[in-house]
């Protein structure tokens, strides 16, 4: 929501639809977040415009978890220190008369090396709870990051240039 706001946007209700989010064998983690986020699309009641997102943490073809406990969290972070790894955000648009758009923004982020220390305290945080990757690039974890390509909102979760795009292809005006 405050992503949305920055554009100026306030949505009128918020869902978070019940969809299996199981990735397919083989699917490539570019594939695989444009599915979720229509799927997740196709899960909201039609109403007005609708938007809906997911956004995914690649290290090679691997597609890292949102992760849940302690230990897939502290995998995700050892295996992305020291290296460059890509963040996919799949952004959906429905308009009010059923006409859907869609777009994957791809971002390259680089984590630092980072010292056992500093893991342990960033796992301690919490903030890692449901995060792709195990990470929030707003949070505590912009101290691990030396470099970004691409959209920094898309790998906080929604690229809003894209988004913006998207809705006005579909006929919104504010």
């Amino acid at each position: 929501m405050q992503l949305l706001a920055q554009i100026g946007l306030e949505p009128d209700k918020v869902f978070a639809p019940n969809i299996d989010e199981s990735a397919a064998p083989q699917e490539s983690p570019r594939v695989y977040a444009q599915r979720m986020a229509l799927a997740k699309l196709a899960a909201c009641p039609h109403a007005a415009y609708v938007i809906s997102a997911d956004t995914v943490v690649a290290a090679g073809a691997r597609i890292l978890p949102k992760t849940e406990n302690l230990h897939d969290a502290e995998t995700c972070l050892c295996l992305l220190a020291g290296r460059r790894h890509r963040v996919y955000t799949a952004v959906a648009v429905r308009a009010p008369n059923g006409k859907v758009a869609a777009r994957v923004v791809m971002s390259v982020v680089g984590f630092a090396r980072l010292e056992a220390a500093q893991v342990q305290a960033y796992l301690a945080s919490g903030e890692w709870q449901g995060k792709a990757g195990g990470y929030a690039i707003q949070g505590k974890a912009a101290a691990f990051i030396d470099f970004i390509s691409g959209s920094y909102s898309g790998i906080v979760g929604l690229p809003l240039h894209e988004t913006a795009l998207l809705l006005r292809g579909l006929g919104y005006r504010p």
